[in-house]
């Protein structure tokens, strides 16, 4: 018999997330993503996301959420349980939520951290929350991609391999 791995610990529903946060030291990085198939994109954003301040919190796009990004019907590969586990793991990771809605808005209100950080793909105007996440004296950054990764593109690449005979 094994003990459950400390990283689950990370996990929290959204309703135990404001509880969770506030122990946990200030300032506090908030982003969020499907983080379906994780990367070498995803690890080094995430890593120098938590470099921003004391603590990172990862809000997960649940599966119907993820879905409604329009990335494809069979998205996300994994479920939310298997993304919320692999997400914990990382050193980088302090907590690991998610949300149900189109966007994290709610969790973020709810969370008021002090950083707030998407992918390079995101100019800071248009991250969700940016505007009220200034408002309380908290910045907004766009995060430049180190390593030109994609879970799309790496499914792409994945179905149109053939095995050889």
């Amino acid at each position: 018999m094994h003990d459950t791995p400390a990283f689950e610990g990370r996990i929290c529903a959204p309703a135990e997330a404001v509880s969770r946060t506030a122990a946990l030291p200030r300032p506090l990085v908030f982003t969020n993503g499907v983080f379906d198939i994780l990367h070498r994109g995803h690890v080094t954003y995430l890593a120098q996301a938590r470099a921003l301040g004391a603590s990172l919190v990862v809000a997960l796009n649940s599966d119907a959420s993820a879905r409604r990004l329009g990335k494809g019907e069979d998205r996300p590969v994994n479920s939310l349980p298997d993304r919320a586990a692999v997400v914990a793991a990382l050193a980088s990771v302090d907590l690991v939520t998610w949300f149900d809605a189109d966007t994290p808005l709610e969790l973020i209100l709810a969370l008021k951290p002090e950083v707030l950080v998407k992918g390079g793909d995101w100019p800071p105007e248009a991250i969700v929350g940016a505007r009220e996440v200034r408002g309380w004296g908290g910045s907004v950054h766009s995060i430049a991609f180190a390593h030109q990764r994609s879970t799309t593109a790496l499914l792409q690449k994945v179905r149109s391999t053939t095995p050889e005979k």
